[in-house]
């Protein structure tokens, strides 16, 4: 299903949601068929993970920024996505459609930045109980990163902002960086 928009309808999202429904369950049969009792554990606790990290996500109250996460890996990208909430819930409303406009660009940017033959993977942190009463999110990428300069200009330009860079490493295979709002 290909989408020009970032509009999803809920038959799209129901679909996407049970093909990767339909994959977990694959993986459960095709290991307890080999008897691999220890590795269907595994991946179960690895659903239970998954599953409570989108549901602190979803009550962030941040529905575009929460949207977005929870359908990235249905799009075409040339890196895989994923995130954990960390600390205390909150409402969190105020701050998603800036942080949710900052990640847009910043996942497209990152698209841009690397190389397209690797595997290349993206880990956001969200904490919710940062220094006086700051949200931050923390994102890991390792990977192959072959625009340095592209993803340094970009970094450096939104250092400042409502949304603030306020610190970031980039190496050939890694990049870090912590955004801030408040």
């Amino acid at each position: 299903m290909k989408k020009t928009n970032e509009e999803w309808n809920i038959v799209d999202v129901l679909s996407h949601s049970r093909h990767d429904w339909m994959n977990k369950l694959q993986l459960i049969k095709g290991n307890l068929s080999l008897n691999r009792h220890d590795r269907v554990q595994q991946i179960i606790e690895e659903i239970v993970i998954e599953t409570q990290s989108e549901s602190k996500l979803c009550n962030l109250k941040m529905l575009s920024f929460a949207s977005l996460l929870m359908t990235f890996n249905w799009k075409r990208h040339h890196y895989s996505l994923e995130y954990e909430v960390l600390g205390a819930i909150s409402d969190l409303s105020e701050y998603d459609l800036k942080v949710t406009e900052w990640c847009k660009q910043f996942f497209q940017i990152l698209d841009d930045s690397v190389d397209r033959c690797t595997e290349n993977h993206l880990s956001i942190t969200i904490e919710t109980e940062a220094n006086q009463g700051q949200v931050r999110f923390f994102f890991d990428f390792n990977g192959i990163i072959t625009e340095k300069a592209l993803l340094l200009n970009w970094l450096k330009s939104n250092e400042k902002n409502q949304v603030s860079v306020m610190h970031y490493e980039l190496f050939p295979d890694e990049l870090t960086v912590a955004v801030g709002v408040a």
